[in-house]
């Protein structure tokens, strides 16, 4: 017992603790989740799930629409264990693998997000290069960096970062679980949440200074083929749009992770709604 540290975290006064093998002695999350909050993410990301096959078969987008199909797998997946942590006779909010399962899904789901945002910027430079241009788009890459550096660079390195993250939220629930001090597994998911905030934000740098330099060619482009070049424009609004809030909800776990277990952020579901779940579903749609 010298090694356990005393409860020290959020106990729903509402729903008595189960006590079973596999339940934490408090709530990990820092509240109860919200049923409406889960079941509004499931059917939300059900129906882009939908659109996103329809695009898949009319638009033949096919790396862009797959990516963007396991994204929203993963998001329907990680809620519906929000679903199972949500109160009684639904779900069990102390069930430590609940927990565990909705982190790693709503995690991943961004990586794959990121993927098609690193995607469309590698399609863009093809399609805006000049025809005498035969190194892949290199007059108009941000640094003269390839197509295949760019994605190998930070797929790579949202692979690390969530890896790490989830090796971070598992040990903490192995901590809670317990009764030890998840200092350390907190610092681990810190660390892996500081690593992508910097790589996705010099990605952010990669993609205005290729706007930047495409900005004479997208203008051209629109002038010479009308409908299409609108598109492209449309295209490249989107793009910006959603890389933004893929960076918004990264610095927001961020700073609830940089609070410690039990911190304002991440003991007020509100947060969570506004500024993970909300702007992914606006970056997907």
């Amino acid at each position: 017992m010298a090694n356990k540290a005393p409860i020290d975290g959020y106990v729903d006064p509402n729903i008595p603790n189960p006590n079973g093998d596999g339940d934490a002695p408090i709530i990990i999350y820092g509240y109860t989740p919200n049923l409406a909050l889960a079941v509004l993410a499931i059917v939300l990301f059900l129906l882009l799930l939908l659109f996103h096959i329809f695009r898949l078969y009319t638009t033949r987008l096919y790396a862009f629409s797959i990516l963007l199909i396991f994204t929203t797998l993963c998001e329907i997946v990680g809620y519906i264990f929000r679903l199972r942590s949500s109160p009684p006779p639904v779900g069990n909010p102390y069930a430590v693998i609940n927990f565990i399962v909705q982190y790693f899904f709503i995690v991943c789901a961004p990586v794959f997000l990121s993927a098609a945002i690193y995607t469309t910027l590698t399609s863009f430079i093809g399609v805006l290069s000049r025809p005498d241009n035969a190194d892949g788009g290199r007059k108009l890459s941000p640094l003269g960096l390839s197509k295949k550096t760019i994605l190998g660079i930070f797929i790579t390195s949202d692979v690390i970062a969530t890896v790490v993250q989830v090796a971070g939220a598992a040990l903490i629930g192995v901590s809670q679980s317990n009764r030890k001090s998840p200092v350390t597994a907190n610092n681990i998911l810190l660390a892996g949440l500081a690593f992508q905030v910097f790589s996705f934000l010099v990605f952010l740098v990669l993609l205005f200074i290729f706007l930047r330099n495409s900005k004479k060619v997208m203008m051209s482009t629109s002038t010479a083929e009308g409908g299409k070049g609108n598109m492209m424009q449309m295209y490249t609004v989107a793009l910006v749009v959603s890389s933004v809030l893929v960076y918004l909800r990264t610095c927001f776990r961020l700073a609830e992770t940089s609070q410690g277990i039990g911190g304002y952020a991440s003991s007020h579901e509100a947060f969570f709604g506004a500024l993970e779940f909300a702007p992914i579903v606006v970056a997907i749609g």
